[in-house]
């Protein structure tokens, strides 16, 4: 047994921390700042609520938020547009037209649109496998990624990468590796500040609460110090990994403390506008030249941690319900728009109806898609284009595929190799 006085001193937190108050978590902790503008282009004040973020090592993001009135009804409509393709995915995996793994963000969608809103199109995020709405904010498109889920050609991954494997050109995944995302976004921030990108654009590299305590996460951390560079490390926190709770995973639950000399901001992840503002604080940071900056977006997800995963025998089903009544995302900014008079909720009804509509043409689209052909698709995609070797082997040694003259830089009258004159 522990004496009382060694207790005391496991239970006790670090100096540097100070006393660090409880989080608020709610979605509609907001107000309006003066009166609204009549121009839906001319921007106004929000005041956040002050315990919508904590801090270590650092000052707090203003809270006051500028924002217009129509890019509150885009956050808004981002996010409906985001929970309508998510269910979609759930309906089609329950009706056995998904197979495999599958990651829903339901409950999660002020994240993936706050930082959206946040970010310039250039800046970087690289994610785990509830990847979903990022596919589609930073490039793609619904019928994409429903199209990737079902393995149809139209996906986009051409239907071979599937739910967690879903790429743009400035989104680097989708990554099926629990926290080995983590140092491939160092190495992102690394390429930028190699090509001098650092002033203008950031990469955020994001996991999740259940990879936290793998060492290379830490060794991420101690590089992108080191060298100082324009990385935002994000710690997703919906508050379970897997089925196992934060609490009983981890020792210390203040994940955006645990970057050493690395400064660290929790943030209410329910709130778009908290989370947006909290994204633009950090690429203000990295910009200055701080180096950088740790993440913590306090979360939830409604579901279950996969599809295979219902979701309820770790956590109570009054808990969950709790959560979508009290601190839905998507219903914390729909009663601010109305309070404050943005637009007329019949506005609002529309929105619903018309990002029903887009997501059930998508997936009617993506269902119409050919799967990709065993002959011909199966080659495709390994190499970067123009770079294939001159012949492959398939799944037998007889098996040999040989790729054309204008695909392979092999041959001599082939593509010029990757950094020739």
């Amino acid at each position: 047994m522990l004496t009382a006085s060694l207790r005391r001193s496991l239970l006790a937190r670090p100096a540097q921390l100070g006393q660090l108050r409880s989080l608020q978590t709610t979605a509609s902790a907001t107000s309006l700042v003066g009166s609204l503008p009549s121009s839906s282009s001319e921007p106004f004040k929000i005041k956040l609520h002050p315990e919508y973020f904590q801090t270590y090592r650092c000052d707090s993001p203003s809270l006051e938020f500028e924002a217009t009135k129509d890019s509150l009804v885009q956050m808004y409509t981002d996010m409906v547009k985001m929970r309508r393709m998510e269910m979609a995915a759930d309906q089609l995996y329950k009706a056995k037209l998904i197979r495999g793994f599958c990651h829903l963000a339901i409950g999660q969608e002020a994240v993936s649109v706050g930082m959206h809103h946040a970010l310039k199109p250039d800046d970087k995020i690289i994610t785990s496998y509830r990847c979903h709405p990022f596919a589609v904010l930073r490039g793609g498109t619904i019928k994409g990624v429903i199209a990737e889920l079902l393995g149809r050609v139209d996906g986009m991954s051409h239907g071979k990468g599937g739910s967690m494997h879903i790429f743009t050109p400035t989104f680097f995944g989708g990554n099926g590796i629990v926290g080995a995302q983590v140092p491939l976004g160092a190495g992102i921030a690394l390429a930028q500040q190699y090509l001098g990108q650092d002033k203008d654009h950031a990469t955020f590299a994001m996991y999740g609460d259940g990879a936290s305590n793998q060492g290379q996460v830490f060794e991420s951390y101690n590089m992108a110090k080191l060298w100082n560079l324009p990385c935002v490390f994000v710690c997703e926190n919906n508050l379970y990994g897997m089925g196992t709770s934060a609490a009983r995973s981890s020792s210390n639950q203040k994940y955006f403390t645990r970057g050493d000399l690395i400064p660290g901001l929790q943030v209410n992840g329910m709130d778009v506008l908290a989370v947006a503002q909290a994204v633009q604080y950090s690429k203000e940071w990295t910009q200055s030249g701080k180096g950088p900056l740790l993440l913590e977006m306090v979360t939830y997800r409604y579901g279950g941690h996969s599809m295979s995963d219902p979701g309820t025998t770790y956590r109570t089903r009054e808990e969950i319900q709790h959560m979508r009544s009290s601190n839905d995302p998507i219903t914390g900014l729909r009663n601010a728009i109305l309070e404050w008079g943005i637009v007329e909720e019949s506005a609002l009804k529309a929105i619903d109806k018309a990002a029903r509509s887009e997501v059930e043409k998508a997936v009617e689209e993506a269902k119409k898609s050919a799967e990709p052909a065993q002959g011909k698709d199966m080659w495709t995609d390994i190499y970067y284009k123009g770079t294939n070797p001159m012949y492959m082997r398939g799944r037998e040694r007889e098996e040999v595929h040989h790729f054309d003259v204008s695909d392979s830089d092999l041959y001599p009258e082939g593509p010029k190799q990757f950094g020739a004159p």
